[in-house]
């Protein structure tokens, strides 16, 4: 079990620190998910990453829970990034040739979010079985992603920042969200989608998997349900259909 979260930066958003603050307090939110292990990664096209034509790429990890991970003297790197990612407990690689498959494939709990390094304002999202996966846009066009719809409810709380959507992803949802710079042009971020059957492990699919859900967000999740069970072997046999 992991908590994901992060977001691809609007250029037409005229206050970085809007979208910076809302990933930092998400990071913090995603210890409900776990505390064993963090990391964050931050990407792109901004001066001052490094990197030759804006590829450059930061990635701060450690154990323990965000708020161990975080340093305020990253806040300007975090400013200047199109794209940052970032996780707690653990995070999954992915192959993004062959995701599809790899995702179909894959049996237990599984949420995924990556970057191909020579593409650092595209990110891939996708949700397996169980792994919960939210995605938010601000006002001012910024495209988050994050495990529970709760926590940007909470961001609006305590930040300036107001969401014009927050969506909780349907399991087997694949999305690519980013943008393609142009010469001369800034151009808004883009999300295109498919969907894959994911799996689940007849063992995996108790309560840990809705950790941080309210009971009634517990619930909306389960009413969309659409992976199979893999049962063990030894058990009842075959595949179970969760609709």
């Amino acid at each position: 079990m992991c908590g994901l979260f992060g977001m691809v930066r609007s250029p037409f958003a005229a206050d970085p620190g809007r979208a910076s603050d809302v990933f930092v307090m998400l990071g913090a939110l995603a210890e409900e998910r776990g505390t064993g292990s963090a990391g964050l990664a931050l990407l792109g096209a901004q001066p001052g990453l490094g990197g030759a034509g804006g590829a450059g790429c930061r990635v701060v990890s450690g154990r323990g829970g965000f708020s161990g991970v975080w340093r305020p003297e990253l806040l300007s790197e975090l400013d200047r990034a199109a794209v940052a990612i970032g996780h707690t407990r653990r995070a999954a690689p992915g192959s993004p040739a062959e995701i599809i498959g790899v995702a179909q494939a894959l049996a237990g709990r599984g949420a995924l979010a990556w970057v191909e390094r020579d593409r650092p304002t595209e990110v891939h999202l996708a949700r397996g079985a169980l792994s919960p996966l939210t995605m938010a846009v601000d006002t001012d066009q910024n495209i988050y992603w994050a495990s529970e719809p709760r926590w940007f409810r909470e961001v609006e709380r305590h930040t300036r920042v107001r969401f014009a959507t927050v969506v909780l992803l349907r399991e087997g949802a694949y999305l690519k969200v980013g943008m393609e710079r142009r010469p001369g042009r800034r151009d808004l971020p883009e999300v295109l989608a498919t969907a894959f059957a994911p799996a689940a492990r007849e063992t995996g699919t108790g309560p840990r998997a809705a950790a941080g859900f309210t009971p009634a967000g517990a619930e909306g999740d389960r009413a969309g349900l659409l992976r199979r069970v893999v049962e063990r072997a030894g058990g009842t046999g075959g595949l179970l259909t969760v609709a």
